[in-house]
């Protein structure tokens, strides 16, 4: 049994450029220097899509796409365009020095936020999963969706990341990368309540503020 979820077409009416003005508006701009995102926030932002990609085996061309149907095409382009704004977290083998703009930020959790809505059902369920198993003090590969989660992200994760950055040295086990994991679905799950969009982006900024 596989834990990847299908993610079926947003429910929207082909977005104009005015509906998806307003979304991004609902994110309010941060009060820090200049437009580029401070380094927790482009970490977080890689972190959270690496997550997704691990739970949905089309994740990359997922987010592609839903760029597409809610018109954000003009700011995430197209695949090497997305690359480069992940590769601005400083965790990764690839980094670039090249900044993560407030407005690109903001596109790639609106998109993050919309493909979590979708799999709500899912992240509700490895979450449930883990609580039992855990509270049982059953070992966590004991469940196949779980377990095919975790293996998912642990590759990801290896296979991107620069093991020599001081933020990855921190992560050198299958047990602290499983952490890490989990955590993510719990902000994923946050992302789809009430406001969640809202306040996951707030907190992308927390302690960075002016």
């Amino acid at each position: 049994m596989n834990v990847a979820a299908h993610l079926q077409p947003v429910n929207i009416n082909s977005p104009n450029s005015q509906r998806i003005n307003e979304i991004l508006d609902t994110l309010p701009d941060p009060a820090i220097n200049g437009q580029a995102c401070p380094r927790k926030t482009r970490t977080e932002i890689d972190l959270i899509l690496l997550a997704i990609e691990a739970l949905e085996l089309g994740g990359s061309e997922a987010i592609l796409s839903l760029a597409e149907e809610l018109d954000l095409k003009g700011i995430i382009k197209n695949r090497v365009n997305l690359w480069r704004m992940r590769a601005s977290n400083p965790m990764r083998k690839a980094h670039s020095r090249r900044p993560l703009d407030i407005l690109e930020a903001k596109a790639l959790v609106v998109i993050a936020c919309y493909i979590a809505r979708r799999l709500t059902v899912t992240i509700r369920q490895l979450l449930t999963i883990y609580q039992q198993l855990a509270q049982k003090q059953i070992p966590l590969e004991q469940n196949l969706r779980l377990a095919n989660y975790l293996e998912r992200f642990r590759a990801h994760f290896k296979s991107r990341m620069n093991y020599r950055r001081s933020g990855v040295i921190a992560l050198n086990s299958d047990d602290k990368l499983d952490e890490l994991a989990i955590n993510l679905l719990g902000k994923l799950l946050f992302c789809t309540g009430t406001t969640g969009m809202q306040r996951y982006w707030i907190s992308l900024f927390d302690g960075e503020v002016d």
